[in-house]
C-alpha cells in the first residue's frame, strides 16, 4: 500500500484509542481504529512500525457536501479532523475559500451529528484522553449543535453556533497543545494571549473575508459570564447571546472529562453535577438543562459497571422505556469477552451500577461495537 506514510512521534498517546487503522509496512493491518496503547514500549514499537492511511482531502467541498452515504463518525473521524485544520488554516492564511470551507464542514458535522447521533457523542467521551485542539473544537461543535437543538434554536441559529465553535478558537490553535502538555501555571504573557483570543479570532475571520456580525458576536461573548465577571467586555445577563452561552458551557463540559498532563479528567457523574449546579447568575437555567438532557444520565461512550458485575461501554441513550444500551465487553468475572452482548440496561439484572473509568482504556473495536460498516 503505497500511500501509507508514517506515525508521527506525538501523534500517538498512552491510553487512549488509536484514531486510525494502524498498518505495518506491507499494507497490513497492525492495529484496528480504537485499540489502546498500554505503555511506552508499546508506543516506541509502534513508531518504529506502525504506518497508517495519510488523511488526504482530495475531493473539493461541494462533492463532500453531496456524498449521501449513511455517515459513519469513527471512519470519518480523520478526515473530520484533518478538514477542520485545513478550514482554520484557510481563513488564518485569508484564503479565498475560507468561508465556503467553514459552511461546508459546518454542515458535514451537522449531518453526521443528524445521521449517528449517539456515535458522535461517543466520539467525545471515548478519545477524552489528552484531546488534540482539532479535537477539542469538534467535540465543542457536535455539543453546541445538539444542545442548540434541545434547547430549542432554529436551524439557521444552530448552524451559525456549530460554525462559531468551530472558529471561536482560532487564535488559540497554534499554542493550544503546548499550554495543554505543560505541567506548569500559566505565565502572563499566556494568560493575556488566552484572554484576547476571541477578538483575535474575529479580526482572523474578518480578513479572511467573513462578514456575519452574529457570528462575530458569539465568538466575542463565549468567555462572557452572566455576572459581569467575565471577558472581553463584562457584559452580563441578556446582554449575552445565548448561543454565546452554549458554546461556554460546550467547552466547559469538555474541559470537565478530558484529561490532562497536568490534571485528571473528572468522571460523568461529577461532571454533570456540576453542570446541574450552575446557577441563574451564571447561565441561563435552560442551557445547562438541555446540555444534560442531550448527555443523559450515561453519555454514549461511557464505561458502565452493571448490575451483574460486567463492565461494557454505552452505545445508545434511553428510548421511551427501554435503556440506555450497552455493549458488555468485559465478563463479572474480569475476562474480555471474545465478542460483544447488548444489555438493556431498563432490566434490573442490567441496571449500572456505576461508572468506570480505568487509567488505561480498554481496547475496542469501535465499528463492531456500533455494528458500523
Amino acid at each position: 500500500m503505497s500511500n501509507l506514510v508514517r506515525i508521527a512521534p506525538g501523534a500517538l498517546v498512552v491510553g487512549k484509542p488509536l484514531p486510525w487503522t494502524v498498518y505495518d509496512v506491507e499494507g497490513n493491518v497492525l492495529l484496528r481504529q480504537g485499540y489502546v496503547i498500554q505503555n511506552d514500549m508499546q508506543l516506541e514499537q509502534l513508531f518504529d512500525r506502525g504506518l497508517f492511511h495519510p488523511r488526504k482531502i482530495e475531493r473539493q467541498q461541494e462533492e463532500i457536501l453531496e456524498d449521501t452515504r449513511q455517515r459513519n463518525p469513527f471512519a470519518d473521524y480523520p478526515v473530520l479532523l484533518q478538514t477542520l485544520e485545513v478550514t482554520l488554516n484557510a481563513i488564518t492564511s485569508g484564503d479565498d475559500s475560507a468561508e465556503k470551507r467553514l459552511l461546508g464542514l459546518t454542515r458535514l458535522i451537522e449531518r453526521t451529528c443528524d445521521d449517528a447521533p449517539d456515535v458522535c457523542l461517543a466520539l467525545i467521551h471515548l478519545y477524552s484522553v489528552e484531546p488534540t485542539i482539532h479535537e477539542q473544537v469538534l467535540f465543542y461543535a457536535i455539543l453546541c449543535h445538539f444542545t442548540a437543538q434541545t434547547f430549542g434554536l432554529d436551524k439557521e441559529r444552530t448552524s451559525l453556533l456549530t460554525s462559531a465553535a468551530l472558529v471561536a478558537n482560532l487564535a488559540l490553535v497554534p499554542v493550544a497543545d503546548q499550554l495543554n502538555a505543560s505541567r506548569k501555571i500559566l505565565n502572563g504573557d499566556q494568560r493575556a494571549v488566552i484572554r484576547k483570543h476571541p477578538q483575535r479570532s474575529v479580526i482572523a475571520l474578518y480578513a479572511a473575508g467573513i462578514r456575519n456580525q452574529t457570528l462575530f458576536d458569539i465568538i466575542a461573548q463565549h468567555h462572557e459570564q452572566a455576572d459581569g465577571s467575565g471577558y472581553p467586555k463584562g457584559l452580563s445577563g441578556t446582554e449575552i447571546r445565548p448561543e454565546a452561552e452554549i458554546l461556554a458551557l460546550a467547552e466547559r463540559y469538555v474541559a470537565m472529562i478530558t484529561k490532562r498532563a497536568y490534571r485528571q479528567r473528572m468522571n460523568i457523574t461529577d461532571a454533570r453535577k456540576l453542570i446541574a449546579s450552575l446557577t441563574d447568575g451564571q447561565l441561563r437555567p435552560a442551557i445547562p438543562r438541555a446540555l444534560l438532557t442531550v448527555l443523559t444520565e450515561y453519555p454514549p461512550g461511557t464505561l458502565v459497571r452493571l448490575a451483574n458485575n460486567e463492565v461494557g461501554v454505552v452505545t445508545q441513550r434511553p428510548v421511551r422505556h427501554l435503556g440506555p444500551f450497552v455493549k458488555a465487553i468485559i465478563s463479572p468475572k474480569g475476562n474480555r469477552y471474545s465478542g460483544t452482548f447488548e444489555r438493556d440496561c431498563s432490566l434490573l439484572e442490567f441496571n449500572i451500577r456505576a461508572v468506570e473509568q480505568p487509567e488505561i482504556m480498554p481496547s475496542m473495536d469501535f465499528s463492531l461495537i456500533w455494528d458500523l460498516h
